[in-house]
């Protein structure tokens, strides 16, 4: 059996200092501040050429946010849909998906907590 990974959240997240960040959605408060403290600049609205986007997404309807966020990223961000982890009502196909939709492809998958998985998506090299 895999052990869970030790490496820090933002670590895996690929945050670094002077990123900036747009928070969509619900998000807890332990999360904005080791965004801030790491050095991120924090945004709780889509922001022109961010370097990260989170999506709080709940249901596959909250997925349909994704065409008009995907803009606001630099061509060589991330799109990350945090979702809950084994339910029904947003599945992992209909976020790949969305993503598709969109113009991006995943190619990240990270535990975000216990509860909640997070997905990334990049525009494509062909697209960069």
């Amino acid at each position: 059996m895999d052990q869970p990974s030790t490496r820090p959240l933002l670590d895996k997240l690929g945050v670094k200092p002077g990123h900036r960040v747009a928070l969509i959605g619900s998000f807890d408060p332990d999360f904005v501040e080791q965004l801030r403290a790491r050095g991120a600049s924090v945004s709780r609205r889509a922001v022109r050429d961010a370097d990260q986007i989170y999506l709080a997404a709940e249901t596959n309807k909250d997925l349909r946010k994704f065409s008009s966020l995907r803009k606001s990223i630099r061509r060589d961000g991330s799109f990350w849909v945090v979702r809950p982890k084994g339910v029904k009502a947003i599945t992992e196909a209909a976020t790949q998906q969305a993503g598709l939709d969109a113009g991006l492809v995943d190619v990240k998958v990270v535990s975000f907590s216990p509860t909640h998985t997070a997905e990334k998506f990049v525009y494509r090299l062909a697209d960069r």
